[in-house]
C-alpha cells in the first residue's frame, strides 16, 4: 500500500484527525512507478482564507498557484481551478492530472487543522498548499504534517520562524513565498544606509506575523547602528494609532517601521502621514493600496505627485514582489496570464506562491513522480526554473527549504494610467530605486535556528 494509507492510519491512531473510519486507498500507488507521469494522478489540498477579512489574501496567494501550475504547461490559470472552495481537475497534455480540493480556512486557525486533516483522510491528498495565518500555517505544521509526514507548500504566510526556528521548520516544508526577515533585512539596511532617520519607533498587531516583523526589524535595525524604541503590539481590533503616533514622537522617533495586514494597515499609514515622521515597511496588496490611495489623495489631493508622497514622509517600502519591478520574459508572461484570467495585475503574494506551483511541477518532471516523498527530495536544495523573478530567481536552501529570491525597494508614485484598470488604486510601487540579491536578504545558515542539513 502506498504511502498516503499510512499516513491516515498514523493520523487516526494519534487521535489528531476528526474525520474517521475511512476505507481502503483510491489510486494508490504500486511499488513499480512508471517513470512516464502521464496518466497518473498528483492530489493537492489546498486551504486558504477565501471568506471573511483577509479573503482577498486567500484569493490572490491562489491566483499566484494556479497560474505557477498553468504557466509550467503553457495552459490558462482559468483551467486550472477557481478560488471558491470544492474539487477541480487539471489535465494538461503532458504531465499527469493534477486533482485539487480547496478548503476555506475562514481565517480560523483551529479551521485550517481541521480541513488540513480531512484533506489527508478524505482525500488521500499527496501534498498540502496554503496558508495565509502564520499561526496557522504553524498549526498544520506541528499536527497534520508532524503526524502524516506529508509535504506542504506555505504561502503566503510569512513569519520567518516558520522556516528560521526549529521549533516550526520541517524536512517536509518548503517555502517559495517571501518572510518579515527578508522584508527586515532589505528595509532595514537602506533605512540606515540611505536615509537620515536615526530613531525608529516599531507598532505591530501581536501575533505571529506582526512579533516577526518587530523582532526582525528591530535586530537589522540595531546593528546597522541605529536606536530602535521598543516595539509596542495591539490587538487586532485596535485602530486609533494616535496616542501610539504622539509617544513615539515624544520619544524622539523619527521613522515608525508598521508591521501590519489590510486589515489595520490603512489607519496605520493614514493617522502616520499627519506626523513628522517617515513611514518604513513592506508594500502592501491592492486591497490595502486601495485605502491608502484614498487617504493620500485626501490628504494631498488628487492630482499629487510622487514628490508629494515623499514629502509626506511615506516610504520607501520594500516589496515582495509586485508586477512591476521586475523586467524579464517569465513575469512578462505572468503578467499577461493574469491579467487575461483575472483582470488584475499579479499582486503582492502572487510571486512567491506562483514559485509554489512552478517548483512543483519541475519537482514532478524531475522525479519523474507523482508520489509526495520523492516530491519532496526533488525541492529540497531546488533552483527554480520559471520565477516571475527571472530563470532561477528562487533557490530553496537546504539548511530550511525556505527559497532565497531577491528583493527591491521603491517609493509610492501615483498610478501609471496603463495600470489604472488592473491595479485599481491611486498609489503603485515605482520603479526600484534598489535591489537586494538573494544573499543580502537571507538570514545567513549559521544563524539560523534550524538545520535540516
Amino acid at each position: 500500500m502506498g504511502t498516503g494509507s499510512s499516513r491516515r492510519t498514523v493520523l487516526k491512531r494519534t487521535g489528531a484527525l476528526t474525520a474517521v473510519g475511512v476505507a481502503g486507498l483510491a489510486g494508490c500507488l504500486g511499488g513499480d512507478q512508471e517513470a512516464d507521469v502521464e496518466g497518473e494522478t498528483l492530489r493537492i489540498g489546498a486551504f486558504q482564507p477565501v471568506s471573511g477579512d483577509l479573503q482577498y489574501y486567500g484569493e490572490i496567494s491562489l491566483m499566484g498557484f494556479y497560474s505557477g501550475l498553468a504557466y509550467k504547461y503553457g495552459e490558462s490559470p482559468d483551467d486550472v481551478a477557481d478560488v471558491s472552495p470544492g474539487e477541480y481537475e487539471f489535465d494538461p497534455e503532458d504531465g499527469p492530472t493534477y486533482e485539487i480540493y480547496l478548503e476555506d480556512t475562514e481565517l480560523s486557525v483551529d479551521t485550517a487543522q481541521r480541513v488540513t486533516e480531512d484533506l489527508v483522510v478524505d482525500h488521500d491528498v499527496d501534498v498540502l498548499f496554503g496558508g495565509t495565518l502564520s499561526e496557522s500555517a504553524r498549526r498544520v505544521i506541528g499536527t497534520t504534517v508532524a503526524e502524516a509526514d506529508i509535504p506542504y507548500i506555505v504561502g503566503p504566510a510569512a513569519d520567518a520562524d516558520i522556516t528560521n526556528s526549529a521549533e516550526h521548520c520541517h524536512e517536509k516544508v518548503f517555502r517559495a513565498s517571501e518572510h518579515t526577515a527578508m522584508d527586515a533585512r532589505a528595509g532595514g539596511r537602506f533605512v540606515a544606509e540611505e536615509t537620515d532617520a536615526t530613531t525608529i519607533a516599531i507598532m505591530h498587531i501581536d501575533d505571529a506575523f506582526g512579533r516577526s516583523v518587530a523582532n526582525n526589524w528591530q535586530a537589522v535595525l540595531e546593528a546597522e547602528g541605529l536606536d530602535v524604541l521598543d516595539p509596542r503590539g495591539v490587538d487586532s481590533d485596535f485602530t486609533e494609532f494616535e496616542g501610539l503616533f504622539d509617544e513615539a514622537v515624544a520619544d524622539g522617533a523619527d521613522g515608525v517601521v508598521g508591521g501590519f495586514t489590510a486589515i489595520q494597515l490603512p489607519a496605520f499609514l493614514s493617522t502616520g502621514i499627519g506626523y513628522d515622521v517617515q513611514l518604513f515597511g513592506g508594500f502592501a496588496d491592492l486591497l490595502t493600496t486601495q485605502l491608502i490611495g484614498d487617504t493620500v489623495e485626501a490628504e494631498l489631493g488628487e492630482d499629487f505627485t510622487e514628490d508629494d508622497v515623499r514629502d509626506a514622509g511615506l516610504g520607501p517600502f520594500t516589496s515582495r514582489y509586485h508586477w512591476n519591478q521586475y523586467d524579464d520574459e517569465i513575469n512578462d508572461e505572468f503578467i499577461d496570464m493574469h491579467v487575461d484570467a483575472y483582470g488584475m495585475v499579479p499582486d503582492l503574494f502572487s510571486g512567491g506562491t506562483f514559485v509554489g506551483g512552478s517548483a512543483l511541477v519541475q519537482a514532478v518532471e524531475e522525479s519523474e513522480s507523482t508520489d509526495g516523498d520523492d516530491i519532496a527530495d526533488a525541492m529540497r536544495g531546488m533552483t527554480v526554473e520559471d520565477t516571475p523573478k527571472g530563470e532561477g530567481g528562487y533557490v530553496f536552501q537546504e539548511s530550511n527549504n525556505q527559497a532565497a529570491s531577491e528583493m527591491t525597494v521603491a517609493w509610492p508614485v501615483p498610478t501609471d494610467e496603463e495600470f489604472a484598470e488592473t491595479w485599481g488604486a491611486a498609489v503603485m510601487p515605482g520603479e526600484p530605486i534598489a535591489t537586494l540579491d538573494a544573499e543580502e536578504v537571507m538570514v545567513p545558515a549559521d544563524e539560523l535556528d534550524c538545520d535540516l542539513g
